[in-house]
């Protein structure tokens, strides 16, 4: 039996997943939930851009764009709110789904399309990420006796073998048999951002599910129709994520560079930059069903129990920035 690393594993299962699947069927994302979310990033991109000196170019960069939904209620909002930005933004989304590059062409003709950050031009950016890291793949560790273990997938079982792990601060004293996750291209993709926003004037938000901190524990889950399933399925029959270590990311982002604003959780943002008296606006003009269905999205993206608190937001900004909008008094 050839067994697989987990970050292996997990990599090529989401390669397969995205490009023969529509993941929207399988799972709903924030812009997929109210309008006003997209609306509401994009004026927070504004702000920032404000804040920062007005760049003009400045690049506007989505990573992990999903069917552009997100970009599109963004793009719309600045247009008719900041029409000096809107001129200033190059749209820049990094995506490597050609499947979801179709999608996101539907509704995004002016978007300049690349595979990785490295390929994103430099210069003043201000970069938007919604639920992008958690995809990204993690190893796992399990902590044995006195020693550490290392997870791999063989035949849709877990496999363990001997390693020296990373030297982690949370590894000091971890008991046995808990796991310990590092998400090594979170962290440098992270760190990529960082380096540009202390060459260059600019900011990036990312909004993702996990904790502040991190715990020893197995977050990998998989959903496919919408259910939970077992991670170890068939490869890209369900798709892989796991939950963000905000402060291992921080930690990344400062060390790179960086200046580094919350996390926060989404409750907090976005209902600092006004998601309840946005909606509550749409919903005084819609019909009674579309009405409904924006006040749903509000309780969803901000309810405790929903979205509002194990989802958090976490900006990067160039030395210097001043507080960004929905982080103050976090």
């Amino acid at each position: 039996m050839i067994a697989e690393r987990l970050d292996q594993f997990m990599a090529r299962a989401n390669a397969i997943y995205y490009a023969s699947h529509d993941p929207f069927s399988d799972f709903t994302t924030a812009p997929e939930v109210s309008q006003v979310f997209g609306e509401l990033l994009g004026l927070w991109a504004g702000i920032a851009w404000n804040l920062l000196g007005r760049p003009d170019p400045v690049l506007l960069v989505e990573a992990g764009p999903g069917r552009g939904t997100l970009m599109a209620d963004a793009l719309r909002a600045i247009g008719r709110a900041q029409p000096d930005f809107a001129a200033a933004a190059q749209v820049h989304l990094i995506e490597t789904s050609s499947r979801l590059r179709a999608a996101q062409a539907q509704r995004l003709k002016q978007a300049v399309w690349h595979n990785t950050l490295e390929d994103v031009p430099h210069g003043p950016m201000i970069l938007l990420a919604n639920e992008f890291l958690d995809a990204l793949p993690i190893r796992q560790f399990v902590r044995r006796g006195a020693g550490w273990t290392e997870r791999y997938v063989g035949d849709g079982a877990w496999v363990e073998e001997p390693v020296e792990p990373p030297a982690l601060p949370a590894m000091a004293h971890v008991l046995e048999g808990k796991v310990v996750e590092v998400n090594e291209p979170a962290r440098a993709f992270i760190a990529g951002v960082a380096s540009r926003l202390r060459r260059n004037r600019g900011a990036a938000l990312f909004i993702d599910y996990g904790a502040e901190a991190g715990v020893p524990a197995d977050t990998l889950q998989a959903i496919a129709d919408g259910k939970p399933v077992n991670p170890l399925s068939p490869p890209g029959s369900a798709d892989l994520t796991a939950h963000v270590d905000f402060a291992d990311l921080a930690h990344a982002a400062r060390t790179a560079g960086a200046n580094v604003q919350g996390p926060v959780t989404q409750r907090h943002f976005l209902l600092h930059l006004g998601l309840r008296e946005r909606t509550e606006r749409l919903a005084e003009t819609a019909k009674e069903d579309q009405a409904a269905s924006l006040r749903n999205g509000l309780l969803r993206l901000t309810a405790p129990d929903q979205m509002g608190t194990l989802f958090k937001a976490l900006a990067l900004t160039s030395p210097h920035c001043p507080t960004l909008p929905g982080f103050a008094d976090g």
